[in-house]
C-alpha cells in the first residue's frame, strides 16, 4: 500500500469525515443571505479535508470522534482561503471562480468573516472554552503569517528562517491546532504543517498539478518568495531579478535546473522525520506516520 493508501484506510475515516461534510453544509447554511450563498460555492469547491482528518487521526479510537474539531479547523482553513485570494488577486480557486471575482470583493470579505465567525460557533456550542482558546491562537497565527507574507513580498533577500516562520504561521499552527483539538500531539502537526507548505511550494514551480488550489507559477508572478525561488535566487540572478518583479518566462526552468527542487524536498523530507519523532505513544501512531510521507509525495 502506498502511504496515502494506509492513511485513507483508517477504520472510522470514512464515516467521520462524510460526519464532517454534514455538519459542514449545516454551519454554512445556519444563516440566509449573500454571505451563505458565497460560503456555499467555497464548501463545494472541495478539498481534501486534511485538517479534520488530522483531528480524527490524532484522536483516541476509544473516545467520541472529534466531530466539531473537524467542523471547526476546515471553516477557518476555508475562510482563509477566501480572503487570500482576494488579498492576491488570484481569479481561479480549485478550478472555479474565486468568491471575490463571482461575487466582488465588499461579499468575499464578508463571507470570509462569517465562515471564520461559524468555526467559532461550532466550538462554543461544545462547552469547551479550551478548545475555543486553540482555534483562537491558531487563528492569530494565521494573520501574522499573511502580514509576514505581505511584507516580504517580491524580497529576494528574505531569510530562509524569515520563510520557516512564515510556514509555521500560515500552515503549521492551524495543523497544530486540528491535532490538539483531537487529543494528540501538536508539535507533530506543526512540522508536518511545514512539510506540507514546503511539499506546495514544490508543487507550484514544477506545473505537475491543477489541484493544489492555484495555477502553478503562481508564488513567482506574486513575487511571494518560496523556499526554491530562495534557493534558486541565490544561485541565478535571473531567478532573483523574476523574484523582485522583473520578467518570469522561462524562470521555472531555471528554478528546476538550479536544483532547488531537491534541496527543497530534502527540507521538507526533514520536517517530515521530525514530526514523526513527536509519536510517541500516539494510537494511531501507523496511519499518523504514514501522513507525513503522504504529504511530501503528493503530486496534488
Amino acid at each position: 500500500m502506498t502511504a496515502l493508501e494506509v492513511v485513507r484506510a483508517a477504520a472510522g475515516l470514512d464515516e467521520y469525515l462524510a460526519d464532517v461534510e454534514v455538519e459542514l453544509g449545516r454551519s454554512v447554511g445556519r444563516y440566509p443571505g449573500l454571505v451563505r450563498e458565497v460560503g456555499a460555492g467555497a464548501l463545494a469547491a472541495g478539498g481534501k479535508r486534511l485538517r479534520p482528518a488530522l483531528a480524527f487521526l490524532s484522536s483516541s479510537p476509544a473516545a467520541e470522534p472529534p466531530v466539531a474539531a473537524g467542523v471547526a479547523v476546515e471553516l477557518v482553513h476555508m475562510a482563509t482561503l477566501v480572503h487570500d485570494d482576494l488579498i492576491d488577486g488570484a481569479v481561479v480557486r480549485r478550478g472555479r471562480a474565486a468568491a471575490w471575482s463571482e461575487h466582488g470583493e465588499d461579499a468575499a470579505r464578508a463571507s470570509g468573516d462569517y465562515l471564520f465567525a461559524r468555526a467559532f460557533a461550532v466550538l462554543a456550542e461544545t462547552g469547551d472554552a479550551s478548545l475555543v482558546a486553540v482555534l483562537a491562537d491558531a487563528s492569530l497565527a494565521l494573520a501574522r503569517g499573511e502580514a509576514m507574507q505581505r511584507r516580504q513580498r517580491h524580497d529576494p533577500d528574505t531569510s530562509i528562517e524569515d520563510y520557516l516562520e512564515r510556514c509555521a504561521l500560515k500552515t503549521g499552527k492551524l495543523f497544530e491546532a486540528a491535532c490538539v483539538l483531537g487529543g494528540g500531539s501538536g508539535a507533530y502537526g506543526r512540522r508536518l504543517g511545514i512539510a506540507f507548505q514546503i511539499a506546495d511550494d514544490v508543487l507550484d514551480c514544477t506545473g505537475e498539478t491543477i489541484e493544489t488550489g492555484k495555477v502553478p507559477g503562481t508564488d513567482l508572478r506574486d513575487g511571494t518568495p518560496t523556499l526554491p525561488l530562495l534557493l534558486a535566487s541565490q544561485a541565478d540572478p535571473v531567478v532573483r531579478d523574476a523574484l523582485a518583479g522583473g520578467p518570469n518566462e522561462g524562470v521555472l526552468v531555471r528554478v528546476a535546473a538550479s536544483g532547488a527542487l531537491d534541496r527543497s524536498r530534502e527540507l521538507a523530507l526533514h520536517y517530515a522525520s521530525e514530526a514523526r519523532s513527536c509519536l510517541d505513544g500516539a494510537p494511531r501512531r501507523n496511519e499518523l506516520e504514514a501522513l507525513t510521507r503522504a504529504v511530501v509525495e503528493r503530486r496534488s
